[in-house]
């Protein structure tokens, strides 16, 4: 008996993951495209340079994530509507954050986002200095 409730409770927890699975269907809207092409080409350059909130590592015109086949829907029906690139993009950052651009405005919030690289690599230029010239006095003292 105790073999068996052990079992059970194995066969549940492996379970839950799939329990877990987005039940939702594909939006069927997700993947249409707007009849004028110059329209079209305005809107998948827009979704190049929108991050997709699931993936994050994916624009909205990589990712399949239902949440990006939404945001896709929303970019081509606000460029059918006549709206700007610009506008669209203010739109989602102001719905969504600054992080959902690849090129997020130099403010307090990612100043760290920005400077980060250039003060790692002065950080490790210190160290190295520090560490070039520590073995030159030690083959100093040595001789």
């Amino acid at each position: 008996m105790t073999l068996r409730l052990t079992l059970l409770c194995l066969l549940g927890a492996l379970a839950l993951p799939l329990a877990a699975q987005d039940r939702l269907p594909p939006a069927p809207y997700a993947y249409q495209q707007l009849k004028d092409p110059a329209q079209e080409a305005r809107a998948k350059a827009l979704m190049e340079e929108l991050r997709c909130l699931v993936c994050q590592g994916q624009s909205i015109a990589d990712s399949d994530a239902p949440l990006a086949g939404d945001m896709r829907h929303e970019v081509r029906t606000k460029i059918a509507a006549g709206e700007s690139p610009g506008e669209i993009k203010a739109w989602l950052v102001a719905r969504y954050g600054n992080w959902v651009s690849y090129d997020p405005p130099f403010d307090g919030a990612t100043a760290l986002l920005w400077l980060g690289p250039l003060l790692f690599l002065a950080i490790g230029g210190w160290l190295a200095f520090g560490r070039f010239r520590r073995g030159k006095d030690d083959t100093e003292d040595a001789a």
